[in-house]
């Protein structure tokens, strides 16, 4: 391009493209014309910017009515323009990115956030930037000040950021981390766009792309409306270990895999891994239209109650979020926070699901008292049949079909309201059957639970005004969120690449990526660019092209 183009290139680049008189809008009945060829006029300044792109596509239609190009079976035809066409648009790139280099006019006054003036401005300033088609040069004017940071207003209009990878491959990066390892993002990536990226660049643009996850739900201010006046908040939480490198260990955690003795040296055995693992924490917000049931529909005894059996409710408008940093106080605040943003008169039922961990059901009395609302906690019910599956080989030998009947009719009791009757009941059986201590050990343990957690078993209170008893909707998001990825085989995770998968894997879940993404890029523009410039203001030029 000729040294002298910016003093020619005042004209409105906007018209390119620009419907002609007389022919009617895009929208409505005039789409299919609007979609014809048409006429365009494109100015000779533009057709030079562009010089390079067009000898690019010139090129490729030689190619294509070349004799070699038409020998080409139908996928090497592919293979080849998918490559050809990739270095067109980035070439289009590039010559926009010039273009704009230009007709870039000088701001006048540049100030700093430190409020130093930038007085001197120097040309074609040059970083990289690596895109979704390739590698362009991005030149803009540097706006200087001896002792003080260059500022470059240009970057700041073009939103770039402050790494060399774009905002579409850190995109890229956020969609495909989450999946599968990040080798196999790395790939995926390779493979959509041609652009080598490491491993750890992976993790690191993942991470980068989730770091506005807790600042984009505390922004939202929108109420989710119930789907029925009568509809119900329920609040789940559980947490799930991830296996992790030992920098990334909680300090006690670190210090108890520090001083165990590992049986081999290569790999971890049966039991060893739990001194390797740091809780993530996982919530969950839901609503349920209530649904009434009683115990004969969750376990019938005959046939005619199995054939009469009603459906629980089902969730709907599910929100889940998960942390492998924060702790379960920390989470359990969000997930209240998220609850008030849903009904913040505090005029529905809530209920709160819980596996009967106590540190949980403690932290969410706590914050329901702090924001003054009213929670009924319940101990999920498959939790409770364990225990009593537990209990039952103090009794039973296994594979014995008696174990499954008393299981089934100690746990039809609970839900009929007499977990104390079937705690004293078991005590009995195993002092009945001369058990000692040993032998029922799990048949006390399972005891001592229900009558522990017995002001959270009032299943038929929650059955008759039908709400929910199971913790399906977080036992779920634990594994589709936790178990599915951070899993995988021979994983270990460093806090910053494990913290951006929860929360990419969250927000996809929630169907709120897209909106988010919006958010990102705006938050990125403040952090980024905003901040830099008095007032936190980007300067505005008096013409802009």
């Amino acid at each position: 391009m000729c040294a002298d183009f910016d003093t020619r290139c005042g004209h409105d680049y906007a018209s390119v493209g620009e419907v002609l008189p007389g022919e009617r809008p895009v929208g409505g009945a005039a789409r299919d014309a609007a979609e014809a060829p048409c006429e365009v006029f494109v100015d000779a300044a533009v057709l030079e910017a562009f010089a390079a792109s067009r000898e690019r596509f010139v090129e490729t239609l030689g190619w294509l009515s070349s004799e070699a190009a038409r020998a080409l079976e139908h996928a090497e035809l592919e293979e080849c323009l998918e490559r050809r066409g990739r270095e067109l648009v980035r070439q289009l790139f590039q010559d926009s990115v010039d273009l704009r280099a230009c007709c870039e006019e000088r701001v006048e006054a540049v100030v700093g956030a430190d409020g130093v003036a930038r007085r001197t401005v120097e040309r074609s300033h040059e970083r990289a930037l690596l895109t979704v088609f390739g590698e362009v040069t991005v030149r803009r004017l540097a706006y200087r000040q001896r002792g003080a940071e260059n500022l470059y207003v240009a970057d700041g209009e073009l939103n770039l950021p402050e790494e060399k990878h774009s905002h579409g491959l850190r995109r890229l990066a956020a969609l495909e981390a989450p999946k599968e390892s990040f080798e196999d993002a790395r790939e995926v990536i390779r493979r959509q766009t041609g652009v080598e990226i490491g491993k750890r660049q992976v993790e690191q643009l993942a991470a980068r792309a989730a770091v506005d996850f807790e600042a984009f739900y505390r922004q939202r201010e929108r109420t989710i409306e119930a789907e029925g006046e009568d509809d119900v908040l329920v609040l789940s939480c559980d947490g799930k270990g991830v296996v992790m490198r030992p920098e990334a260990l909680r300090a006690e955690t670190k210090q108890r895999a520090e001083s165990s003795e590992r049986k081999l040296q290569t790999r971890l055995s049966r039991g060893e891994k739990r001194n390797r693992k740091r809780m993530a924490e996982v919530t969950a917000v839901y609503e349920i239209t209530p649904a009434q049931r009683t115990a004969a529909d969750i376990l019938p005894a005959t046939e005619q109650e199995r054939t009469a059996a009603r459906d629980g409710p089902e969730a709907t408008n599910k929100w889940v979020s998960a942390s492998v940093t924060d702790d379960a106080a920390t989470m359990i605040s969000r997930m209240f926070e998220e609850a008030l943003r849903r009904d913040p008169e505090r005029n529905r039922v809530w209920i709160a699901l819980v596996d009967g961990n106590n540190h949980q059901i403690d932290r969410i009395k706590k914050e329901a008292r702090a924001r003054k609302v009213k929670v009924t906690i319940l101990v999920d019910s498959v939790h409770v049949l364990e225990y009593l599956w537990s209990a039952a080989w103090s009794f039973f030998t296994e594979a014995d079909p008696a174990a499954e009947r008393w299981v089934k009719e100690k746990a039809r009791q609970i839900l009929e309201g007499k977990a104390g009757i079937v705690a004293a009941s078991i005590r009995r059986k195993a002092t009945r059957l001369h058990l000692d201590a040993t032998q029922r050990a799990n048949a006390d343990r399972c005891a001592d639970y229900l009558l522990a957690k017995r002001r959270y078993l009032d299943y038929p209170t929650a059955l008759t005004h039908g709400w929910p008893i199971a913790t399906g909707v977080i036992e779920g998001a634990c594994r589709h969120i936790v178990k599915d990825r951070m899993d995988i085989t021979g994983a270990r995770w460093g806090l910053e690449g494990a913290e951006a998968v929860l929360k990419l894997r969250a927000l996809k879940i929630n169907g709120d990526f897209d909106a988010y993404w919006r958010f990102h890029r705006a938050q990125e523009r403040k952090r980024v660019h905003q901040t830099r410039y008095a007032g936190a203001v980007i300067p505005t030029r008096t013409s802009a092209t």
